[in-house]
């Protein structure tokens, strides 16, 4: 383990997108190392060219994306399952992701949008909270549930709506039914007007390797509809990667 690539590392996580900006006080306290140690890692990032600095904050530069790409451009699921999205997304005019788990969160892989759903603009590389996006407890459902159960004690879980659930039972017997039925359905638990479905993806030995969804406004879509009309399309899809997507 090489402890400055570790640290390195922690410090570009500091960055997302309600802290664009950061002060070397506020890396600190984020990461939980002396100004001292944060400074000289800014500092090589901005020499690198990863970073920017205007005398007193610090942000992250477009040549960053090149991390991101480096795991698009050498994983074969995102490059296999765009243009299945695509086609997707045209059928059904909704929008259409895949996405894999990162912790609590959900990352966005490979994306296919026909409008805006949300109030903040979803592209690859975003990141959502697993407890209440359908992907995400889509993809808990199917894990050992002792596994899944720890990664939500360990989330922070606010109430982003009046329907969101939070509590750790509820959330349990919710991935419960997922695994029984083979694919989750939000109703505006992560943003009021937002409804999705979701499902998990499978590579050629049965392994989940990422979730699938189908988002669209509420005011338009009912659940039912979901079910009845979106579903078929999100299981076609997922039987067909099962049949094409071999992992090294």
């Amino acid at each position: 383990m090489v402890g400055g690539l570790i640290k390195g590392l922690r410090v570009i996580e500091t960055f997302d997108r309600d802290h664009p900006r950061l002060a070397i006080s506020d890396v600190a306290r984020e990461t939980d190392m002396d100004r001292a140690t944060c400074r000289r890692l800014l500092l090589t990032l901005v020499s690198l060219g990863y970073a920017e600095h205007d005398g007193k904050f610090f942000k992250l530069t477009p040549r960053i994306l090149r991390l991101g790409y480096s795991y698009l451009h050498t994983a074969s699921l995102p490059s296999i399952v765009q243009p299945l999205l695509e086609q997707m997304s045209r059928e059904t005019e909704e929008s259409c992701s895949v996405s894999v788990l990162d912790g609590q969160s959900i990352v966005y892989i490979a994306r296919a949008s026909r409008q805006r759903v949300m109030s903040i603009n979803l592209n690859v590389g975003s990141r959502l909270p697993a407890y209440c996006s359908s992907m995400g407890r889509a993809l808990l459902a199917f894990m050992p549930p002792d596994q899944a159960r720890k990664l939500l004690e360990k989330a922070s879980r606010p109430a982003l709506t009046a329907k969101t659930i939070t509590e750790i039972l509820p959330l349990m017997a919710e991935l419960a039914k997922i695994k029984r039925q083979g694919y989750a359905i939000i109703d505006e638990e992560l943003e009021l007007g937002l409804r999705s479905i979701a499902l998990p993806l499978y590579d050629n030995r049965g392994n989940v390797v990422a979730a699938l969804n189908i988002g669209a406004q509420a005011a338009r879509v009912s659940v039912k509809k979901m079910r009845d009309s979106f579903l078929p399309h999100l299981l076609h899809l997922q039987a067909d990667l099962r049949q094409v997507y071999a992992p090294d």
